[in-house]
């Protein structure tokens, strides 16, 4: 029985090991990676806006020859 309680008290224990190890490793990205990120997501956001863009002028015209001018 005390088997069992330890091996279940010990997954907890290991997850906040696991979890502590990693936030030790991680760092603040410096300027120069944070501008890099940050035009990668700008690119990004342009890029579905457009193509979000594109999808709704295709959209429209044919919606309006299959549906008819109801």
């Amino acid at each position: 029985m005390s088997e069992t309680v330890q091996q279940l008290a010990e997954i907890p224990r290991q997850f906040i090991k696991d979890g502590t190890l990693f936030i030790n490793r991680c760092t603040k990205p410096d300027k120069r990676e944070f501008l890099k990120i940050s035009q990668a997501v700008g690119i990004g956001f342009v890029v579905m806006g457009v193509i979000g863009f594109v999808v709704k002028l295709i959209h429209i015209p044919v919606n309006n020859i299959l549906v008819g001018g109801a």
